[in-house]
């Protein structure tokens, strides 16, 4: 899917970003990445809320192989055949992936830590030892 076929996609959702990622391109709203379209596919973003949704549709989670193993994605799932076809559907599913995204940065927010952390105490330079230099001259002696 190229970038502009997207845009027209996601036209009855609202603005979108489209940008370049991996194979494909990154969907956000707001900077909140919420569809992946690659090679594969078109992925929504999915959470415990929404995946039983995808289930329901026959749907399957992004998955890539590597060398080593096949990798499952379950934050991604494979958008429905039929929703390109339905604009009311699709901006549904498309408003219920924000909102898992949204859902997901709220949860990964760090906590505050409740107390302020104590910088530790800087210890004090070694003094460097002065040496006593000696002066050693003749020694004269009694005529």
């Amino acid at each position: 899917m190229d970038r502009e076929f997207l845009i027209d996609l996601f036209s009855s959702f609202g603005p979108v970003t489209v940008r370049k990622m991996f194979s494909g391109h990154g969907i956000s709203v707001d900077g909140i990445n919420f569809a992946l379209s690659l090679r594969a596919g078109l992925f929504f973003r999915a959470d415990e809320i929404t995946i039983p949704d995808f289930e329901a549709e026959g749907s399957k989670p992004f998955q890539y192989s590597t060398r080593a193993k096949t990798v499952l994605v379950n934050s991604y799932w494979e958008l429905p055949a039929r929703l390109f076809d339905d604009s009311e559907d699709f901006v549904q599913w498309a408003r219920a992936a924000l909102a898992a995204a949204q859902r997901a940065k709220v949860r990964k927010r760090p906590k505050k830590a409740a107390a302020k952390k104590v910088a530790p105490k800087k210890r004090p330079a070694k003094k460097a030892a002065k040496k006593t230099i000696r002066r050693v001259g003749k020694a004269t002696r009694p005529p």
